[in-house]
């Protein structure tokens, strides 16, 4: 059975999905873009983009009883492939080894134009 998860800490859906669900062990996250959990928009370099997209998948995670350190898989979605190390090395200050499998593709556009979206898949605690 599936289990809608919801939480402040991270910003509300703009469509019809939500933040995350869980189902059995595990959670899947939707994809998460620099939205502050009050709805706005960080602007600004992919470094900060990435810190926000970071932040609101660790609170939704968190919402759904589990944490980064659970995650298995992450897709990261970038609007432009040149800003993949910049991303990547702030993607390194939120997850230690043993790494969660990862895909990384870019894409011709994303939601609001940000420059970043990452979903995420865990286990439960």
């Amino acid at each position: 059975m599936k289990e809608i998860v919801e939480t402040a800490g991270a910003p509300a859906a703009i469509g019809p999905y939500s933040q995350a669900t869980r189902f059995g062990s595990l959670v899947i996250t939707s994809g998460q873009i620099p939205l502050r959990p009050d709805g706005t928009l960080v602007e600004g370099n992919i470094e900060a983009q990435t810190r926000q997209v970071l932040d609101n998948l660790k609170a939704v995670l968190a919402a759904a009883g589990t944490d980064l350190t659970r995650v298995v898989k992450t897709t990261v979605f970038l609007a432009d492939m040149n800003e993949f190390s910049a991303m990547n090395a702030v993607y390194a200050e939120y997850f230690e080894a043993p790494y969660p499998a990862r895909s990384t593709v870019q894409v011709a556009r994303l939601p609001r134009d940000v420059r970043v979206e990452i979903e995420a898949v865990a286990e439960r605690a």
